[in-house]
C-alpha cells in the first residue's frame, strides 16, 4: 500500500527578499557601542609634557585638627586663636583646597554650643568635610551591677 498526494502542486517559492530586522538590531547595538566608547578614546591621547617646578603648588593638608579645651578656647596647629582668626586660617585652607578635613578635638567638658561655633566658622570658610576624633576606651567596659530587688517588709 501506498501514501502519497495524488495532486502534485509546487510547494511555496523560496523568499528572495533578505530579512533586514537583525541586520538593523546588530547596526543599532553597534552604534551605542561607538557612542559610549568615542569619548574613552579621544582621551587617550599621549603626550610627554615638559616638566618645571614653576606649577607646583605648595603643601596642601589633607586634614587640619582643631581642639577646643575645657575653657573653650579654639587651637590650631597648637596655637590659641580668637574665632576670627581662626575664620581667616580656614577661608585660606579652603581656598587652596576645598576638599581639607576638619578634625575637631574637644574636651568632654566643652559645651556643645561653643562646638557648634567652630563648626559653623569651618563651614562658612567653606570646609564642609568635620570629623570628630575620640580616643579609645584604655580598659574594657565593666558589666554595670545588677540591682537588688525590691522585698516586700
Amino acid at each position: 500500500m501506498a501514501f502519497g498526494r495524488f495532486d502534485r502542486s509546487a510547494g511555496s517559492e523560496p523568499m528572495s527578499d533578505i530579512n533586514m530586522t537583525p541586520l538593523i538590531d546588530v547596526m543599532l547595538v553597534l552604534l551605542v557601542i561607538f557612542i559610549i566608547t568615542a569619548p574613552l578614546l579621544a582621551s587617550s591621547i599621549k603626550l610627554d609634557l615638559p616638566q618645571t617646578d614653576a606649577g607646583k603648588s605648595g603643601h596642601v593638608p589633607k586634614s587640619v585638627t582643631l581642639a577646643i579645651d575645657v575653657n573653650g578656647q579654639v587651637f590650631m596647629h597648637e596655637q590659641a586663636l580668637e574665632l576670627a582668626a581662626l575664620a581667616g586660617e580656614l577661608a585660606q585652607l579652603a581656598q587652596r583646597n576645598p576638599e581639607t578635613e576638619v578634625q575637631l578635638r574637644a574636651d568632654k567638658s566643652v559645651p556643645y554650643g561653643r562646638m557648634v561655633e567652630v563648626m559653623g566658622v569651618a563651614q562658612k570658610a567653606g570646609l564642609n568635610r568635620i570629623g570628630f576624633v575620640t580616643e579609645a576606651p584604655t580598659s574594657p567596659p565593666q558589666a554595670a551591677a545588677p540591682e537588688p530587688a525590691l522585698r516586700k517588709p
